[in-house]
């Protein structure tokens, strides 16, 4: 079976497998990187790394157009449903939740969680990683981390791809995700969060480089808007 992983910049990533598409973290309006708009993106079904604006991005939008199920950790998935979206599923770390197609995991994720409104913070909660079942691949989307050393750990699920942040200041810098490169074993690694801000710059070639010549995984830059088969 064939999978299409599109990258829209930031950590905004579709998976289409020709019956059915996932939405992760659909950061597309504001998002300086995005070459689509988010009213020309759809799917079936949302998944949610953490609250943080950058990442819930269109989530809502884009989920009653569709009538899409988000599904995301507990207390931001109250919150989308309390917004108008019918379907949310809330899980937590270890927890794994069937959607049209396949399956997500959740895992930890050393972070920050919380969407910044007018009236303040909402959604407050934990972040996690999805280690997703989907099309006859395993895809591990790390959201927004540090490295950690259970990483090893999600290694063990046989990851196909690992999509994991390299932009440093809010997440690993590109050190120590090829490190986490290393813990995770992934046949293919796509970095993410990076370039789409200032503090984030990152050359992806940099790591392309560290993790080649240390590990026996395959990095894979993809331009925003642009995709790749796994």
């Amino acid at each position: 079976m064939s999978l299409t992983l599109t990258w829209y910049g930031h950590s905004a990533f579709r998976l289409n497998s020709g019956d059915h598409a996932v939405l992760i973290d659909p950061f597309i309006s504001g998002n300086p990187s995005a070459t689509v708009s988010a009213g020309a993106v759809d799917a079936e079904t949302i998944l949610l790394t953490h609250a943080h604006n950058d990442h819930v991005g269109d989530t809502v939008a884009i989920a009653r157009r569709n009538n899409a199920t988000v599904i995301a950790t507990a207390e931001l998935a109250g919150w989308i449903g309390s917004l108008g979206v019918k379907n949310t599923i809330g899980a937590n770390h270890g927890g794994t939740v069937q959607f049209t197609g396949g399956s997500t995991k959740f895992v930890p994720a050393w972070h920050t969680s919380s969407y910044s409104t007018d009236a303040g913070p909402v959604a407050s909660g934990v972040p996690a990683g999805h280690v997703v079942r989907f099309g006859g691949k395993t895809i591990y989307f790390a959201g927004d981390t540090c490295l950690f050393l259970d990483m090893q750990l999600i290694g063990e699920e046989g990851l196909d791809v690992a999509a994991i942040p390299i932009g440093d200041h809010f997440t690993m810098g590109v050190k120590d995700a090829a490190r986490a490169a290393g813990f995770l074993k992934a046949k293919t690694v796509v970095p993410c969060h990076y370039n789409t801000f200032p503090p984030i710059t990152q050359d992806p070639s940099t790591f392309r480089e560290a993790v080649e010549s240390t590990t026996d995984s395959r990095v894979e830059v993809i331009e925003p808007g642009a995709s790749i088969q796994i």
